[in-house]
């Protein structure tokens, strides 16, 4: 069975060392609510990282 991802919301925000600190207690804590969080390095511009909201 395919899960399906709703994106719920997307913000850029400046590059920083431990954002994904953040991302990793969000998905260790929330994941029971059916939230998932990812991070990645905008395409364009190495400075700023994506931060993503989805429901699953």
């Amino acid at each position: 069975m395919e899960q399906k991802m709703v994106v719920l919301s997307t913000i850029k925000v400046k590059k920083a060392p431990d954002t994904y600190k953040i991302v990793d207690a969000l998905n260790r804590t929330l994941k029971e609510k059916d939230l998932l969080f990812g991070l990645a390095l905008d395409e364009k511009d190495q400075d700023t990282m994506v931060f993503t909201i989805y429901r699953t």
